[in-house]
């Protein structure tokens, strides 16, 4: 795939063909083609071995006409301005479509944490949160963990905003440690929202979740709860992968065994077990699966691998993970495509529900944010399949009719100032 691609060009697609479906004219949607708000930043950190190295840091708000931005921070080599504002307009539309009260907003500093100090990734973050701390908080915009950020990052913004500001302020951000006022399940909330929408679409579909093929690419927070839960429920998760390779097994693998390997902290390229066979990535993309669960970075399947692509089903695990070209392929011939802005919207639903409890300073038990998040992700579903059959249009098609029409509906009543 060309190194031109740019991911907002997704977005753009969505949008306006969206706005077709619901015969809009340019200015009922113009201002979604746009963020609100974008803000680069230098860190300049001083590292272990006192020198002082510069990193880029971004935060983008898309849209916070429904809400307070709200959108994780992401770590990661490839992080930038243009992913972001990406990952910032698809948090948008998966707030309007998941119908809670925000808005859509993302953060992300061009860096690789695993080559960095737990101090020198804490001194990052501090002063990452210092560079943001006027544009981010609990009625503007709130941020959350991604790729290469973790419930202590999290910890860390919340002591500094809250040590600038002069006022402990948990709701600042979600995803935090419970002592800092995290909500119980939401490290595994988007892993066990993926696995309730592949419940849901292979009910549909007249699937027996015990007689299907799983594989799984990506094996961090999301892929990890995601293959877990599959492999509970009696699913033969056949291939898991990380950025390290990825293992194939037939038969189904030990999935709870390859987490042990994982956390342990050893790669998953090294794990062996009687049978299992070493792939790539891209060979994972391409087995001959019912359901094929891409959790992994955005754009993994794309015009140059689409056409490999076997999978009945694909849920969007990550964020965009399958381009706009590749997304006309696959539906054409037949693939179901539960796009990401559903099938992972449970960790923005507990990241609400956290947000709530921070608020009223009141918390809930296990029991009842996993009830209250599966209601959603159920009703959620279920609008977007009524409405791909009512309108023949695919289920992608419908989350951006949805979630457009939200947003442009709380636009309209606002109007423009001045």
């Amino acid at each position: 795939m060309s190194q031109q691609y740019n991911p907002f060009d997704n977005v753009v697609a969505a949008i306006k063909k969206a706005a077709a479906i619901l015969e809009y004219s340019e200015n009922d949607y113009t201002r979604l083609l746009h963020p609100e708000k974008e803000l680069k930043v230098s860190l300049p950190i001083k590292m272990d071995n006192g020198e002082v190295k510069v990193f880029d840091g971004y935060r983008v708000q898309y849209s916070c006409t429904r809400g307070p931005a709200k959108g994780g921070i992401r770590y990661h080599q490839n992080v930038n301005i243009d992913e972001v504002k990406a990952l910032a307009a698809w948090m948008a539309f998966k707030n309007a479509i998941a119908d809670i009260p925000f808005g859509g907003g993302k953060g992300g500093i061009t860096v690789n944490p695993k080559e960095l100090s737990a101090g020198e990734l804490e001194r990052l973050t501090r002063r990452y949160t210092s560079s943001m701390s006027y544009m981010i908080g609990p009625d503007k915009d709130i941020p959350a963990p991604d790729v290469g950020t973790t419930p202590q990052v999290m910890g860390w913004i919340v002591d500094t905003y809250s040590m600038i500001n002069r006022i402990y302020s948990p709701a600042v951000v979600t995803g935090k440690p419970l002592p800092l006022g995290g909500s119980q399940g939401r490290v595994e909330a988007t892993g066990l929202g993926v696995f309730r929408t592949v419940l849901n679409i292979l009910k549909k579909l007249d699937m027996d979740p015990k007689r299907v093929t799983v594989a799984v690419q990506g094996m961090g927070n999301v892929g990890s709860y995601s293959a877990k839960f599959m492999y509970e429920e009696g699913a033969e998760v056949v291939a898991v992968s990380n950025s390290s390779g990825a293992v194939y097994l037939k038969t189904g693998l030990n999935i709870p065994e390859i987490i042990e390997h994982i956390e342990s902290g050893k790669k998953l390229c090294d794990y062996n077990a009687e049978g299992v066979e070493h792939i790539t990535n891209e060979e994972l993309l391409t087995l001959d699966v019912d359901v094929l669960i891409p959790a992994a970075l955005e754009n993994a399947i794309n015009e140059d691998n689409v056409n490999d692509v076997k999978a009945k089903v694909i849920v969007e695990g990550a964020n965009g993970p399958v381009t706009v070209a590749a997304d006309d392929i696959l539906s054409a011939r037949g693939t179901y495509i539960v796009p990401d802005i559903l099938a992972n919207s449970g960790g923005v639903i507990v990241s609400y529900f956290e947000w709530i409890q921070n608020q009223q300073n009141y918390y809930w038990t296990l029991e009842e944010v996993n009830t209250k998040l599966l209601e959603k992700m159920d009703k959620n579903f279920e609008d977007l399949w009524t409405l791909s059959k009512e309108k023949n249009i695919t289920l992608r098609e419908a989350a951006y009719v949805i979630a457009l029409e939200r947003i442009a509906e709380a636009a309209k009543p606002r109007g423009i100032w001045p």
